[in-house]
């Protein structure tokens, strides 16, 4: 084992490897063992693993546990059947009118005598006869009659095989049968395959070609057998080969016990392997198939593996990390040669010898150039000449980005460096440094010559600076800064067919050296589509007329047009997110015949255009799930359109595409028509869901693009969601009836509206006469109020003048009788003092005043006296004067009495009335 390893590396240590696409048990969702491979009418791959019959519709994996829960070994897709064999049981799945498959038994169906722990290993159709086959017999299953003949062998039956529609089984220690006319017929008994167990048979040339599982390939014909001498021949004989097939180009793959797999080209001739450190889920490879688009599927002992054989890209996978990310690439005198952020690294073309490094390039390389059959290394160190696998430093000017022709000298190049522009100058057939271009110092990673004079450098975080010179590129005249675009990330300047372009993320921009401004290019910015700018990288390659961009999505490159001058754009779909590549160091060289490298972060891939064929595939809806609210889903019919209750307005579409290419992307759009009439943006998700949709009728329609191509065909589903129950045509009948009722009902209601709104107005405008009636009345009753009211102020008036006339005439007698009383014959005035104290205490002036009182404030002496029982005449008096808010002052001359009298009769009338001490008399009479 350990010299086959060692043969393998010695051999193959550089292969170009077809993409691979490894699924793992956590993705397919069942075991890690896999026994065989098959694909039916739909593209869908079917395979056998140990849980049961896995389905991949190229979007998702399904699993089908077997009846018995045993392991499924063998599988095979006849028509729109799929045959599986396992643990004493065989029989067919059929796709049912949900989209998934029931399983029917043959075995159990036809009461077939089955032999105790019997298994299935292996399924072949020929005509209309499928044959089964376990380790003890052949089951020949006639489909026409239903009925079957059964092949026993005493010996194990390793395998069974169809070659020009013969069937042929190998029986261990007995030889290799063949069944002719339903009957098994010896036809090799040779010493060979007695001990030998027969992994394959095929037809090479007309010979019966038998493969060994432990000593390789050999020949029969005639009647006699012979090596097939291959020049692997050595090789696979010291190999375990546990199974194998033919590809539709002739060509051989051999599936290993332990060394993964082998292609053999229709020589014999090893072309590669590919192993566990190659990429492979695991060296044990259980069944091979090839698909119809030659794809190889590999079942293997831990996963399963497809290998895309048709790509037009081949794989280095830096596996060990020797070369580090590929900045830049080339042929160059039979060899090609790598530039990497490690060095320098080198290999004869088209030979898998393991790269060499060259010596003294150590670090960074950032540009390999082909000019005038130099080679020009760009490192971080400086600039190499490399001839062979030598490099020799011919410039140690730090950081060489590029090197480019300078104008029409052969021997003069330009370089662009981290401090700016650089000559070298080729001499006596040596290249050597020359001079700086000075006054410029700034990073010159793309630069491209206008003219004798003038050139442009672009720096992705200041700008594009239009730079003149003098005669002899010594000097820098003026720098200027080019408005007319804009910095960008990853922005880069070229020379393309004698223009200059400038690319960023606003597009790609055409230098006008008239104007000497740039304009964008509308047709070469389409290599940028909207929303996929990830660099502005552009390369040129001149010499094939080629213009190489990078989107998120695409490489594209143009060329020019075959009948106009319109170049033309071609897309490759290689995703940015399978691609590997280092953003703004994107870098693809031309190798030879249409195949180009392209550089990634692990090795490189290989692009061959020849082998680009980009066609559409069709959309398949796989599934529908509806599910109410709160309730149970459950699947739908996809066979014939659908009609759903009211409630049952969730739904969910299961969609695949069925290809399998590693580096082609899937994508998505669909629409319901009758609810979201447009197509929905591109995506990855291959499923739609639709919640609480309203009642109506409604086309699903889903399509695909794969790379850049739009399926043909659309994938179309015709259901209906019913009107609520109060919206069904009775109810709608019930609806009218009540509307007509309604109707009626309202227009009653209205006429008696109308009747009682009349009514009502008759009944308003009477009122508002007598309305206006009372309001005249009220008129009248306030004339009356204010005539009494002004009789009222009178009456006061009155009360006001005669209560202080009283007060007047008091005092006038009052000081007459004090005058009177200080005269010297007192005696003889005394009748006049008499006269005077009886004008002063008439009550005929009280009288009198006491009917104006009564005039001017109704009842308030009643009031008082109901209150205060106990109140004198005299008190009513003090209270009648309190009342019109006169002082003890005014009041002592009306009582004829002094100030200090009447004080002490409102003392003695406020004890009479009990009032409190905080009560104010004179306000308590007021508010009477």
């Amino acid at each position: 084992m350990l010299y086959i390893q060692l043969l393998f590396s010695s051999i193959l240590v550089a292969q170009e490897l077809p993409p691979l696409t490894i699924y793992q048990p956590q993705q397919y969702g069942a075991e890690n063992q896999n026994w065989s491979v098959s694909q039916s009418d739909e593209q869908y791959i079917y395979v056998a693993n140990n849980q049961g019959l896995l389905e991949f519709n190229g979007a998702d994996w399904q699993l089908y546990p077997t009846p018995n829960q045993s392991v499924l070994r063998s599988v095979k897709a006849i028509g729109d059947l799929i045959y599986t064999g396992f643990y004493m049981n065989f029989g067919y799945w059929e796709r049912n009118e949900f989209g998934s498959l029931d399983y029917t038994s043959i075995s159990d169906e036809s009461d077939v005598p089955l032999i105790e722990d019997e298994q299935f290993w292996n399924i072949l159709s020929l005509d209309h006869f499928v044959l089964f086959q376990s380790l003890n017999r052949i089951y020949i299953y006639d489909l026409e009659k239903r009925s079957f003949k059964i092949i026993n062998s005493q010996s194990t039956i390793t395998k069974i095989f169809s070659v020009d529609d013969i069937i042929y089984y190998h029986v261990y220690g007995e030889g290799i049968y063949k069944i002719e006319s339903g009957q098994s017929v010896l036809l090799i008994d040779d010493a060979i395959f007695l001990t030998n167990i027969i992994v394959n048979m095929f037809n090479l040339h007309g010979d019966l070609l038998i493969q060994t599982q432990e000593q390789g390939f050999y020949k029969w014909k005639d009647g006699r057998l012979s090596d097939w001498d291959i020049s692997a021949r050595n090789t696979i004989e010291s190999l375990s080969v546990y199974n194998s097939i033919r590809l539709q180009n002739g060509d051989f793959i051999l599936g290993t016990i332990s060394n993964g797999m082998v292609y053999l080209d229709q020589s014999g001739a090893i072309v590669y392997t590919i192993d566990q450190a190659d990429g492979l889920s695991n060296n044990t490879v259980l069944g091979l198939f090839e698909d119809s688009n030659n794809n190889v599927w590999l079942a293997l002992d831990n996963g399963i593996n497809c290998l895309n054989l048709k790509s037009a890209l081949s794989i280095y996978n830096d596996k060990n990390g020797d070369l580090g990310t590929v900045y830049t690439s080339t042929r160059f005198d039979g060899n090609l040669y790598l530039g990497t952020n490690q060095g320098l690294f080198y290999k004869a073309l088209d030979s898998n010898d393991r790269f060499k490094f060259i010596e003294g390039t150590k670090g960074q390389v950032w540009s390999l150039k082909r000019i005038d059959h130099t080679l020009f290394c760009g490192h971080n160190l400086g600039t190499f000449v490399i001839k062979g696998d030598t490099a020799k430093l011919v410039a140690s000017i730090p950081g060489t980005w590029d090197v480019q022709t300078f104008l029409d000298d052969d021997n003069l190049v330009i370089q662009g460096n981290y401090n700016g522009l650089h000559f070298l100058q080729k001499q006596n057939g040596q290249w050597s440094y020359k001079n700086k271009l000075e006054g410029f110092n700034i990073s010159s990673k793309h630069f491209a010559i206008v003219d004798a004079h003038k050139l442009l450098v672009s720096h992705e975080y200041k700008g594009v600076f239009e730079i003149s010179t003098n005669d002899d590129w010594t000097e820098i005249l003026s720098v200027e800064k080019d408005t007319s675009v804009e910095k960008g990330f990853g922005s880069s300047l070229v020379t393309y067919m004698d223009k200059i372009l400038y690319a960023y993320e606003k597009g790609v921009f055409v230098y006008d050296n008239q104007k000497e401004k740039f304009k964008r290019d509308s047709l070469l910015s389409t290599i940028f589509p909207s929303g996929e700018y990830i660099s502005g990288k552009l390369i040129s390659d001149g010499q094939h007329d080629k213009l190489w961009g990078f989107s998120g999505k695409n490489i594209s490159y143009v060329s020019p047009g075959k009948f106009s001058e319109k170049p033309v754009i071609t897309r490759i779909p290689l995703p940015k997110s399978l691609r590997n590549d280092m953003t703004g160091y994107e870098t693809i060289s031309y190798l030879s015949e249409d195949k180009y490298l392209f550089g990634t972060s692990s090795g490189y891939i290989i692009l061959d255009l020849r082998k680009m064929d980009l066609k559409s595939y069709d959309v398949d809806i796989t599934g529908i799930t509806n599910y109410a609210i709160n309730g149970d889903a459950f699947s739908v019919d996809i066979t014939k359109p659908s009609r759903f209750t009211n409630n049952e307005n969730n739904l969910e579409f299961h969609y695949s595409v069925a290809q399998y290419n590693k580096y082609l992307e899937s994508e998505y759009q669909y629409k319901l028509i009758g609810y979201y009439d447009e197509w929905s943006s591109w995506s990855s998700q291959p499923s739609a869901s639709f919640k609480n949709l309203p009642h109506g009728s409604y086309v699903f329609k889903a399509r695909s693009k794969v790379g850049n191509n739009v399926s043909h065909t659309q994938a179309v589903y015709h259901f209906e969601i019913a009107k609520p129950w109060y919206l069904s045509n009775i109810m709608v009948a019930v609806y009218l009836l009540l509307l007509i009722v309604l109707a009626v009902m309202i227009h009653y209601l209205y006429k008696r509206y109308y009747k009682k709104q009349r009514e009502k107005l008759m009944l308003k405008n009477k009122r508002d006469l007598e309305l206006k009636e009372l309001e005249v009345e009220q008129q009248l009753m306030q004339l009356k109020n204010e005539k009494l009211k002004q009789d009222v102020e009178n009456k006061s008036r009155e009360l006001a003048i005669s209560t202080m006339s009283l007060i007047k005439k008091n005092e006038f007698l009052s000081q007459i009788k004090d005058e009177l009383k200080n005269t010297d014959n007192l005696k003889s005035v005394k009748p006049v003092i008499k006269i005077i104290d009886k004008n002063i205490n008439t009550t005929d002036d009280w009288k009198f005043f006491q009917e104006a009182f009564n005039n001017a404030d109704k009842d308030f002496l009643k009031k008082v006296k109901s209150k205060h029982p106990k109140l004198t005449p005299d008190d009513l008096k003090l209270c009648a004067y309190l009342r019109l808010n006169l002082s003890s002052k005014e009041i002592a001359p009306l009582l004829n009495i002094s100030p200090r009298s009447v004080e002490v009769k409102r003392y003695r009338l406020r004890k009479k009335m009990e009032l409190p001490h905080e009560t104010g008399l004179t306000n308590y009479i007021l508010e009477l």
